[in-house]
Parts: C-alpha cells; sequence; structure tokens
C-alpha cells in the first residue's frame, strides 16, 4: 500500500487555466492592451507550455522561460515586447490571486489527510505558488511543499525527486505514488525517479512519448481505486 502521495498542483488539484486567463486578462487591463481573446489566450497556452517544456528539457532557465514566453506573445499579438519582464513580475503575483479546484481534488485531499503523507510537488515560481497554496488552503492540507525554484532542481529531474525523498525520509520508493496531469513532467518525472505513476488525464490525450505510466485515470474520483491496492 502507498505511504507517501505526490500530488502535482497546477493541472491536477488546481485549475491552472483558469488562474492563468485571470491574470493574463487583469494584466491585459492593467497595461492598457486592450481585450484578451480567448483566441489570444490559446496562442499564449500553447507558448506557455512550449516554453516550459524547454525548461524540462533544461534547453532554458526559469528566468528565461518566464520573461521568454512573454516576449513570444507579445511579438504575436503585437504588443510592444519591452514590458515582457515588468509584466511577468507582476503575472507571478496575480497568478496567485485566483484559485479554482479541479473538480473532487479538494474533497479526495481531505479524505486522504491523516491515512497518507501528502507531499505538494511543484514546477511553479514560488510567488506564484505559495499565494496559490495560501489562498486555496492546501497548505494547511499538504504535509510537505516542495517548488521546485527552492528545491533547485526541476520535475522531471531526478534530482528533484531525490531531494524530496531525502527530505522526507523515504527509503521504500514502492511506497511513493506521484499523481499528475503532465506527462513530460511529472509522468516522465515519476518514471526517472523509480515510483509508481498515476497520470490524470481528463482529456485523453495519447501518451506520445511512449513514457511507462503505471495508472491512468480521466477523473480524479477514481484515484482511491489506485491508493487503497
Amino acid at each position: 500500500m502507498y505511504q507517501y502521495i505526490l500530488w502535482d498542483i497546477d493541472g491536477t488539484v488546481l485549475d491552472f487555466l483558469a488562474s492563468e486567463a485571470y491574470a493574463i486578462r487583469t494584466l491585459f487591463k492593467k497595461y492598457n492592451l486592450g481585450e484578451c481573446s480567448d483566441e489570444m489566450l490559446k496562442q499564449y497556452s500553447a507558448i506557455n507550455v512550449k516554453y516550459w517544456q524547454m525548461l524540462e528539457r533544461n534547453e532554458l532557465t526559469k528566468p528565461e522561460i518566464l520573461v521568454g514566453r512573454f516576449r513570444e506573445f507579445f511579438s504575436i499579438i503585437g504588443v510592444e515586447v519591452s514590458i515582457a519582464e515588468s509584466f511577468n513580475q507582476e503575472y507571478q503575483v496575480t497568478l496567485g490571486d485566483y484559485v479554482e479546484f479541479v473538480d473532487k481534488a479538494k474533497d479526495i485531499l481531505l479524505s486522504q489527510k491523516g491515512k497518507y503523507t501528502l507531499v505538494a510537488v511543484t514546477n511553479g515560481t514560488k510567488v506564484a505558488q505559495e499565494r496559490k497554496l495560501r489562498l486555496s488552503g492546501l497548505n494547511e492540507i499538504f504535509d510537505a511543499i516542495f517548488i521546485s525554484e527552492l528545491v533547485g532542481a526541476e520535475k522531471p529531474n531526478k534530482a528533484y525527486f531525490d531531494y524530496v525523498f531525502e527530505k522526507m525520509g523515504i527509503t521504500d520508493k514502492k511506497e511513493v505514488l506521484i499523481i499528475g496531469d503532465s506527462l513530460t513532467s511529472d509522468m516522465q518525472g515519476g518514471f526517472l525517479a523509480g515510483i509508481d505513476t498515476c497520470w490524470f488525464n481528463p482529456e485523453h490525450k495519447p501518451n506520445t512519448r511512449n513514457i511507462p505510466i503505471t495508472y491512468e485515470i480521466d477523473d480524479l474520483g477514481k484515484i482511491e481505486e489506485i491508493v487503497c491496492v
């Protein structure tokens, strides 16, 4: 039976796209950039995913991806790219000002609390994640929280998980399960770390990387069938 449940935050526990849309639209108003349409948000989201995957592959540093994504986005939609750095700084704060739980996530976490050691594992920035975790109350639910910016390594790098295992005193990896929505970050990371993985895949995306996955679910409600094994 699992003793440690590692939970990804964005896209698994919290609806990241909802926070992203709130932050982008709020700052578009603040910077007098006009309306940010749904199409623009889709463009930005695609760019954002691309840049985070470059970080996961160690091709760029976190500061490079955080500002670079906005530079590319602004150049596409015709906004002055010189504001990218200040926009990103305010974006980190604003991103943490709105939280929305993924369906069933909070109830499941509350039901698991006390039964398992709950560990948050996230690649999000320190500023955004600490605000979101506090606003959502997740900081009171999780037994431990590991933000990659503070760890000094990003998922899926083995160094990130080695740090978590050391700090948590985990010696038997059979007792650990990671739950996450990212194939390249959570599932690849869990596989490289030698622990069981649960891919939260509500949109039934294909496993294009052929990454070995222990479990795949499209509804968080199915978690109980897994963790009690």
